[in-house]
């Protein structure tokens, strides 16, 4: 008898259709964008000013299509070409760059820069050299907003067993305390309460696997076998009434660009 094939959960890339079906999935299941938005809101009412807004990472654009039109204009960071197609779908009087964060040059100073769920696929070694380089496109008086996943939610407690990866913005937080005089002002660090829910176990297994996909961290492992991530759904994820759920707060670094 032929040896079974394991099928492994996560390594998905961004530029697969799998990681992009397995991503459609989870925001299916998700009060993610809901609360994000909400939270985006109360800080774009507090803006001094609605100019620019620029976009770093915005993959498919649901949340940019959400914020662009309480401004007059928008800019998009987003090196993957599949994610840049939906983007322009989805916004198309935006102007989207193709370059890396490092490399770009936006020619803007915003009014408010959105960096959601980006730094797990920018090496740790450069987070603040990423930050430091969005906050030269702020305006004096603007904000940078910054979202990871908490590093103590359920979600990430599982990609750390699985993969040894873990993303913490207080640290971040504490390396920007040494930033050049005139980028950095007052820095906060809040918490956005988000849970994916499912009926299905094979559903939840594959968007645990999305989760899983993160590059960066300790050295790469190989992805977890499917049936060892459909255990760790079952062990922890079930739900009373028969489905699964998995919290995965957000937190939120609130950067602003101090005035002269």
């Amino acid at each position: 008898m032929a040896p079974q094939k394991i099928v492994p959960a996560g390594g998905l890339r961004t530029d697969e259709d799998a990681y992009r079906d397995a991503l459609g999935r989870f925001l299916a299941g998700t009060d993610e964008k809901d609360v994000t938005h909400a939270y985006l809101g109360q800080v774009v009412e507090g803006l001094p000013a609605r100019r620019v807004f620029l976009d770093v990472g915005p993959a498919d654009g649901t949340t940019t299509q959400h914020i662009a039109p309480f401004f007059e204009r928008t800019v998009c960071i987003e090196p993957s070409e599949p994610m840049r197609r939906a983007l322009k779908r989805a916004c198309p009087d935006a102007l989207v760059l193709a370059d890396p964060v490092l490399e770009a040059q936006p020619g803007v100073t915003a009014d408010l820069a959105l960096l959601s769920h980006v730094l797990y696929y920018i090496p740790r070694p450069q987070w603040a050299a990423t930050v430091l380089r969005i906050m030269e496109w702020i305006e004096p008086g603007g904000i940078l907003l910054v979202l990871l996943q908490n590093p103590e939610s359920a979600c990430m407690r599982m990609v750390r067993h699985f993969t040894g990866n873990r993303f913490d913005l207080r640290e971040l937080a504490e390396e920007l305390a040494t930033a050049p005089p005139g980028l950095v002002g007052a820095v906060r660090l809040d918490t956005i309460p988000a849970r994916y829910s499912s009926p299905d176990v094979e559903e939840t297994v594959t968007v645990a696997g999305f989760h899983l996909s993160v590059p960066f961290g300790r050295p790469a492992r190989k992805p977890p076998a499917r049936e060892a991530v459909e255990d760790y759904v079952r062990r922890h994820f079930s739900d009373p009434g028969g489905g699964y759920t998995i919290r995965h707060d957000q937190d939120v670094l609130h950067i602003e660009r101090p005035r002269p």
